[in-house]
């Protein structure tokens, strides 16, 4: 239920549309809780790699795909469970709806389980152990190693990286694809990279509130400059990574090819601005939003380009 709970010794009252419209209130919170666009960013890269390997659409996707999203979706309910405490002590996340006292904590963690439950057993209907146990990696992973990890190293994000290419591998193996086929390995390849600059752009814009909950933070280690730097380098591996993705045969079509040339371009010109911006006001916000941008991008090119093979 809806909480007006003490949290860390402070009384937070649930919001007047909670009590007015429980339902909204309840599905809103679940929105949150769930960070439902990073999980519908997983269930989409599982999608791509499933059109990849299968070669068309057809009704074998909703099991991965939906175990993925649940899994995610779990995975991050999870994760607020586990920060709680971090979360109550930034600006950006003191309104969660764990430390907002919106909902009670055991109740956050009955909820991830069920979510990851669901997500499982979606998988386990596909008949293929295989994506099961790639799937709850990705949880030990995200929950077990990334969480813990991220509190003793400004560098975590480099391993973390490894969580973004477990979905499209999943959506490859469930359309019929070996783990080591070299398609589904770029690909997969091509999202671990992307994930680097994903994580430390999203750190850096709210640097001095992690710094804050006590975690490292790059900022006490490098300059602006040289964040912009190593940033743009990361950048620049994510660009090149995707333009090599034909060389294993994926989008033949000369448009797709074409598209993603001009989706490459795009985003180094957009990271360039890291390299000249003055130090008072460094666009790690607008990069994190193209670097994000571009990968969706990406997706829809590769989707339409299994379809023009």
């Amino acid at each position: 239920m809806i909480s007006n709970q003490r949290f860390e010794g402070q009384m937070v009252h649930p919001m007047k549309w909670g009590k007015r419209y429980p339902a909204i209130g309840w599905i809103n919170i679940l929105l949150e809780l769930t960070k439902f666009k990073v999980s519908l960013f997983a269930a989409l890269s599982t999608l791509t790699g499933f059109v990849l390997s299968h070669q068309q659409l057809s009704g074998e996707i909703i099991l991965p795909v939906m175990g993925i999203f649940f899994l995610a979706c779990g995975s991050c309910a999870l994760n607020q469970y586990q920060e709680r405490r971090e979360d109550s002590l930034m600006e950006r996340t003191k309104h969660r709806p764990i430390p907002s006292g919106k909902i009670r904590s055991d109740t956050a963690l009955k909820i991830s389980l069920c979510f990851i439950l669901m997500g499982s057993l979606f998988l386990f209907c596909g008949d293929n152990l295989m994506v099961v146990g790639l799937g709850l990696f990705a949880i030990l992973w995200y929950n077990g190693v990334y969480t813990c990890l991220k509190r003793h190293s400004a560098f975590a994000a480099i391993p973390g990286a490894l969580i973004g290419s477990i979905p499209p591998i999943v959506g490859g193996v469930s359309g019929g694809g070996h783990l080591l086929d070299p398609q589904i390995l770029a690909i997969a390849f091509f999202f671990f990279i992307w994930q680097v600059p994903h994580f430390w752009l999203l750190l850096l814009s709210f640097g001095k509130d992690y710094e804050k909950a006590g975690f490292p933070s790059l900022t006490r280690i490098f300059t602006s400059a040289q964040l912009g730097r190593m940033i743009f380098m990361w950048i620049l591996a994510t660009a090149g990574t995707c333009m090599m993705i034909p060389l294993f045969g994926i989008g033949k079509s000369p448009a797709i090819h074409g598209g993603l040339f001009v989706a490459a371009f795009w985003l180094v010109w957009k990271g360039s601005r890291l390299l000249t911006a003055r130090k008072q006001d460094f666009p790690f916000r607008s990069a994190f939003d193209a670097v994000n941008s571009y990968v969706a991008l990406v997706m829809v090119l590769l989707i339409l380009g299994a379809f023009f093979n």
